[in-house]
């Protein structure tokens, strides 16, 4: 036997015999009820009792047909749950025992054999409450009070004298999306939300451990863990960090002790398209007597990141630096994948990670109106090497600065840092989403008639949270290492010069402004963290709206209910009538609501990709769903890659080329975000619709490391002899380089489609090859499964091999032509 392995064996079965233990009891018999009712029913743990009311079949599914009406009274209720649970009169000899909830949603009471115990008042905090006096030996309560968020935040707004935007949601610690958002649902819950258990502990245990790296490229190895550590009993102790032992002194309460830790030989953690996302796992055992105390295990990742912002003749800089080297940011927004969150599985949580890491992107911001995400989300980040600008709770609204709010702000700040900072996902801490464009832009203080006194208390508030508690909070959790602040998301509202030439944008010309899809081509900033477009679910996930078989229908009541916008249908329209045309057919619109929006898309991040460096970051507005919804997600509920989810896997691959028409050029870039140097013998080619070259030109091309250049430009009189409603531009190259390009001139309601002959071939069970006879524009392949690419265009006397995630019978095919031809 090796003594790795005896190593590990041992740490193992000091784990297992630890003196601090944990019991749970999420998994004891739940039950719960209306405070206005008799009977109880039984609950699961953790949940929501709008779950546990569907699974009681008291309410229907408000996800299917108009159900969501039907079920706001649940908001206005106060609430029980209650289970019982034996103590044995061994537990009862342990020197504490804690009980601790993870989450609770929101306003509670919690009663223990009838006593009162504590109030909560915020659902992203952990209470941890010591509650060895009031157990005994058998049979104990646990009881715990939800009161309606919606009347508690109505009573603390009567508190404040001016009208508070969003009130009442504003005024409780909750997932602000609850109330519904112009994506989602109302659906106001309540419950116990995570993990609920008892920890048994004697002498001392272990509180947080962090992992400090204070590296750069010139000092790799000054690193070291801080381990703080709650002693009842004061005395001699030893911390073992996996084989570096420590011998040290605990003080009765709280201890600090600092750990360093050589490094040596051990690979740095990459984001991805940069390198590998190497992790490093640490056994953590604190011990006296060669008896173990508490352990803990964590996973960590080595690496550097730097926000830059520095000026410059164009204004300020804003690019993250990653390892050393700046890293141009590709990726989305997050937003709960779920309206119930309990029931996200950490499948679910995997696959949407694993879906944005294989449409090439490098980052995910944690949207400011949801949940601060369940650790199997920033597991997976870790995995896949995808960084998280996180956002803390707080979105598109003013809040209030009494002192209780402010000091419910400061605990939940500790404990969401405390419990995330390890991850090497974490890129940076931002304060909100959108407050400070909403106190400048949005007019709330006209709409609500402010006098000048409300409108400075406003901004006094503001300050007071944003730039005083929160950054504080951070700087007595975090070393500088890990202390990245950016106040608010934007820092400067669209409409303002200024948010094109420093700090994040969100640009929403493009929707909310209703401006076509290619102001986007003007509208760039230094890194743009918002802008999007909406498109329809899968047919899949339109069909799951319906309790029975749908009438899927344009004018059908249940779909157009999953359509949250209030103008959302007129604004698509309106688009589609600009670049397409508007199908009566369900099946033809929702096929080209998706190409739609795919192709607005693709013309945004091109422009910003195109601008790199002065451009250093593109988040489009947003990866997933909480429903079955019409919005602006690029993967729908269900799981469902929209023709958007395809479209940004191209637009995001690290070797992309860009076509800017100007008005007497073509002007042909190659963005490369690889960090060597290519060779690429590039081909243009004009080719008609049926196959035959009109013109074409090639050279040869030394590309930069990480770099946006331009490699041609084509004068609009060298191409005026042709038809350029009836061609398209193909660019392409091998060596080093390999990619190709197909760049249409006109809009798509222009073009001189050709009906095409598809051919399907089966290579294999899980393979098939695409071919046509002609142009093939926006070939969607229909079938129960994930297929590698779709919604693509192809050339005649060309092919694709597409492989499928399960053999199919049938595979149905649509193209652009089938929607355009009448």
């Amino acid at each position: 036997m090796n003594k790795s392995f005896l190593f590990a064996l041992l740490l193992v079965q000091n784990i297992l015999f630890a003196q601090t233990s944990e019991r749970n009891l999420s998994s004891e018999h739940w039950i719960f009820k209306n405070s206005k009712d008799q009977n109880w029913l039984p609950a699961k743990i953790p949940g929501t009792v709008h779950l546990d009311l569907m699974n009681n079949k008291v309410i229907p599914d408000p996800f299917k047909d108009e159900n969501e009406k039907k079920v706001q009274w649940i908001e206005n209720e106060d609430w029980y749950y209650q289970t019982e649970f034996t103590i044995s009169a061994q537990e009862l000899k342990n020197d504490n025992i804690d009980l601790v909830f993870n989450g609770l949603d929101t306003f509670s009471e919690i009663y223990l054999n009838d006593k009162l115990l504590k109030k909560t008042d915020n659902m992203f905090r952990t209470w941890n409450i010591p509650v060895r006096p009031f157990l005994k030996a058998g049979n104990n309560t646990l009881k715990i009070r939800f009161i309606s968020a919606v009347n508690t935040g109505k009573e603390l707004a009567k508190k404040v004298p001016f009208t508070m935007p969003e009130s009442p949601r504003s005024f409780v610690r909750k997932a602000q999306y609850q109330f519904g958002w112009d994506w989602g649902p109302r659906l106001v819950t309540a419950g116990i939300w995570k993990e609920v258990q008892l920890e048994f502990w004697n002498n001392a245990k272990i509180i947080t451990v962090k992992d400090i790296q204070n590296m750069s490229a010139e000092i790799f190895n000054d690193f070291h863990f801080e381990v703080e550590i709650e002693a009842q009993k004061e005395g001699k102790y030893a911390l073992d960090i996996n084989k570096t032992h420590k011998e040290i002194t605990l003080k009765k309460g709280r201890n600090t002790i600092t750990v360093p830790y050589d490094i040596s030989g051990m690979k740095l953690w990459n984001p991805n398209g940069r390198g590998e996302a190497h992790l490093h796992e640490f056994a953590v055992r604190l011990s006296q007597n060669r008896k173990n105390v508490d352990a803990r295990t964590i996973r960590i990742g080595l690496r550097t990141i730097e926000l830059v912002q520095e000026k410059d003749e164009k204004g300020k800089s804003f690019y993250f630096k990653v390892n050393g080297k700046p890293l141009y940011i590709k990726g989305t927004n997050w937003i709960p994948a779920d309206s119930f969150s309990p029931r996200i599985s950490k499948e679910k949580y995997q696959k949407l990670i694993k879906d944005a890491k294989d449409a090439n992107m490098n980052m995910i911001r944690i949207w400011g109106g949801g949940i601060y995400e369940d650790d199997e989300f920033y597991k997976a980040c870790d995995e896949n090497g995808i960084l998280v600008w996180q956002d803390f709770m707080f979105a598109g609204s003013f809040y209030p600065a009494d002192e209780a709010f402010l000091n419910t702000v400061k605990e939940e700040v500790k404990d969401q840092v405390n419990r995330l900072q390890n991850h090497p996902s974490i890129a940076v801490w931002c304060g909100n989403n959108e407050i400070d464009e909403a106190i400048v832009n949005w007019g709330y203080q006209k709409q609500f008639k402010y006098s000048k006194t409300d409108s400075l208390q406003v901004w006094k508030d503001y300050k007071k949270l944003f730039h005083d508690v929160i950054p504080k909070a951070l700087s007595e959790n975090l070393k500088s290492d890990k202390n990245m602040y950016w106040p608010s998301s934007p820092s400067i509202g669209w409409g303002h010069k200024e948010s094109l030439t420093e700090g994040d944008s969100h640009y929403w010309g493009v929707w909310w402004g209703e401006q076509p899809f290619e102001i986007y081509n003007e509208k760039v900033g230094r890194f743009m963290s918002e802008y999007g477009f909406q498109g329809t679910p899968t047919i899949e996930t339109t069909k799951s709206m319906f309790s029975e078989t749908p009438d899927l229908s344009l004018q059908n009541p249940t779909i157009r209910a999953h359509e949250k916008h209030a103008r959302g249908w007129e604004i698509i329209n309106e688009y589609l009538k600009r670049d397409y045309k508007i199908p009566t057919d369900f099946v033809q619109y929702n096929y080209l609501s998706q190409v739609l929006q795919a192709r607005g898309m693709q013309i945004a991040i091109e422009a910003h990709r195109r601008a790199k460096p002065y451009n250093m970051g593109t988040l489009y507005w947003q990866l997933n769903d909480c429903w079955p919804v019409v919005s602006w997600s690029s993967i729908d509920y269900l799981g469902n890659w929209k023709a958007f989810h395809y479209q940004a896997k191209r637009s995001f691959e690290p070797i992309l080329v860009s076509v800017a028409e100007r008005d007497k050029n073509y002007d042909i870039y190659l963005i490369s975000d690889l960090m060597k140097e290519l060779k690429a013998d590039v081909t243009f080619e004009l080719i008609d619709f049926k196959g035959k070259s009109l013109w074409k030109a090639s050279q040869t091309d030394h590309i930069e490391a990480d770099i946006s250049t331009k490699i041609r430009s084509i004068s609009t009189s060298e191409l005026a002899p042709f038809d350029l409603s009836a061609a398209v531009l193909k660019i392409s190259a091998d060596k080093d380089a390999h990619f190709e390009k197909l760049f249409f001139f006109k809009k798509p309601k222009e073009l001189k489609l050709l009906k095409p002959e598809i051919n399907i071939k089966k290579i294999s069970p899980t393979e098939i090859e695409i071919s046509t006879d002609v142009l093939a524009k926006e070939v969607y392949l229909i079938g129960d499964a994930h297929f590698s690419d779709n919604f693509f265009d192809l050339l005649p006397g060309t092919s694709k091999r597409i492989t499928l995630s399960k053999s199919l019978g049938k595979i149905d095919i649509l193209s652009l032509w089938d929607v355009m031809k009448n």
